[in-house]
């Protein structure tokens, strides 16, 4: 049975992608580059990793076909206050019905990316 499952995301420039998620805190484990044009990058942040290949197109729609969501152990808001001056943020940290404490950005080819806490108790 297999153990993990990766999204992978096409966006129309790997590379862009990859450097931004690098300046979130993501790290690059893997990268095809083809006469300077990378092709495919795969990145993790702590279990998690995210695979981003050519093809796809940038959008303007409210909401995109995938959403990435980052679990966190601890310090949300501290997070947040990190990197709410840096990326486009779309709903501030604020607490769910279904038990999480959550902040919702967007990336450069604004995919949602929520950053989500359980709720002490």
């Amino acid at each position: 049975m297999p153990g993990s499952i990766t999204p992978m995301v096409h966006v129309p420039d790997v590379r862009a992608a990859a450097d931004w998620y690098r300046d979130l805190g993501f790290v690059l484990t893997g990268f095809n580059n083809v006469d300077g044009v990378w092709s495919w990058a795969r990145l993790t942040m702590g279990d998690g990793a995210v695979m981003f290949g050519t093809g796809g197109l940038p959008s303007l729609a409210h909401r995109r076909e995938v959403d990435l969501y980052v679990g966190v152990d601890e310090g949300l808001d501290a997070l947040f206050e990190d990197l709410k001056d840096r990326v486009d943020v779309f709903q501030p940290p604020h607490d769910t019905e279904y038990g999480m404490r959550e902040f919702i950005i967007r990336d450069l080819n604004r995919f949602w990316i929520t950053f989500g806490q359980p709720i002490a108790g």
